[in-house]
């Protein structure tokens, strides 16, 4: 698969994801949140959480076997990765969602608060590159 299409592909599978989330079982398919009732799990809510986290999991392992030519190794030590998934955590719960829930289905339901909490995730990732650039240390 040329390196060009895989991101097609995958915005393709997300969207897929998200409508069968939606039609099959009426939740929308918001990772953070996913993630929160299984670690706070109620009864009969966690078999779904679970297969669909998995189904994120086993994407990404077919994905980067089909594609391994688009997959990079990080230039980034391990440590630095583990502190940015710690602030993308913080994030999710300061802008009540994820870019899943929030860019994904938010802005394809036409919800406002979703449209300004997108809006506030491009801005920042946008400042921390051009930040971590103008210090030397992105790329």
């Amino acid at each position: 698969m040329p390196v060009a299409f895989t991101p097609l592909v995958g915005g393709v599978l997300i969207g897929a994801a998200a409508l069968v989330l939606w039609f099959g079982n009426g939740r929308t398919a918001g990772v953070s949140g996913i993630v929160g009732g299984i670690l706070r799990p109620r009864h009969g809510d966690v078999g779904w959480r679970i297969a669909f986290v998995a189904g994120l999991v086993l994407a990404g392992f077919v994905g980067s076997a089909l594609a391994r030519q688009s997959i990079a190794p990080s230039p980034r030590p391990v440590a630095w990765l583990a502190f940015a998934g710690l602030l993308v955590g913080v994030g999710t719960r300061l802008g009540a969602g994820c870019t899943s829930g929030h860019g994904v289905c938010g802005v394809a339901r036409g919800s406002p608060r979703s449209f300004v909490a997108t809006a506030t995730f491009v801005a920042t990732g946008m400042l921390t590159v051009t930040l971590l650039r103008l210090w030397g240390t992105g790329r």
